[in-house]
């Protein structure tokens, strides 16, 4: 039998793409140097000691009826090369001390020339946990994102209901000996860009301060059913352990000129939850 379902009304896809390269610390590449043999890796590729760096380019739009295109990814690898990294590689040469997120904000204009307007983000990952994002319609602000790890055990159990139904519900995890966990958690803090110096007015340093003092220090290697005021009467589900995170982080990141835009807690590599989603 043909399928009967019908295609969405708004037929906008988002397109993303990746693009690693590597920055040498000097200005000293070999003639050689200028092949490209692995653009998986990254290219340019390290020469001697440098830097590492992936730029994530999200375009939006309908794509082309007939080839199916909404832009060719080679457009989109060309304009960020062109367009982005000399910017970054002066910053690492010659700004080193600038905030990334004022690097960034310079990175978007001519991206946006380059592909148009489907041009919807533009993400900097400056590690594999550390990164700076930044939309289109929201240009005025950048995206800061930082990964942290605590660990702590727990039990899941609601003492409402039977000791038979927490097992059926919870299963292992209502061990009454509690199991433990370490968690990732992830922030993102979206700051204002100072109108007459585009810098951020909050630096990585802070929030990770803030992280630390209001969460890390609160629940690492932590009985978080038994040592912990959060969840004394709470179910310490990764749900609810997303949940408090963000309510902790909020007002403090607030405090120091953040918006708090998002928490994600893994409790596994393969179980994370994000609040609000």
């Amino acid at each position: 039998m043909p399928s009967t379902s019908k295609m969405p009304d708004n037929p906008t896809i988002q397109l993303r793409r990746t693009v690693r390269f590597s920055v040498a610390l000097a200005d000293a590449r070999r003639a050689d140097d200028t092949a490209r043999h692995n653009s998986f890796a990254g290219w340019p590729s390290m020469f001697g000691i440098g830097a590492y760096y992936e730029i994530e380019v999200v375009c939006r739009g309908e794509p082309d009826a007939s080839t199916g295109y909404l832009l060719n990814i080679s457009q989109i690898d060309q304009a960020v090369r062109i367009s982005c990294l000399p910017v970054i590689e002066q910053a690492v040469r010659h700004r080193p001390h600038a905030h990334p997120g004022s690097v960034l904000a310079s990175l978007l204009p001519p991206l946006q020339q380059a592909l148009g307007t489907h041009v919807d983000s533009i993400l900097w990952r400056l590690t594999p946990y550390y990164s700076v994002a930044m939309t289109s319609s929201d240009a005025d602000r950048v995206s800061i994102s930082q990964h942290f790890e605590f660990s702590a055990s727990h039990r899941l159990h609601v003492d409402s209901l039977s000791e038979r139904r927490n097992i059926e519900i919870f299963g292992k995890c209502n061990n009454p000996n509690s199991h433990g966990h370490n968690y990732r958690l992830q922030p993102v803090v979206s700051v204002a860009l100072n109108s007459v110096q585009g810098q951020p007015g909050l630096t990585l340093s802070q929030i990770e301060r803030i992280v630390d003092q209001t969460v890390i220090k609160r629940f690492d290697h932590k009985h978080l059913n038994l040592d912990t005021a959060e969840f004394a009467q709470l179910n310490p589900s990764v749900e609810n352990i997303t949940r408090v995170c963000y309510t902790l982080l909020a007002g403090p990141i607030a405090a120091v000129g953040g918006r708090l835009e998002r928490v994600t807690v893994w409790e596994t590599e393969k179980t994370s939850c994000t609040f609000p989603a």
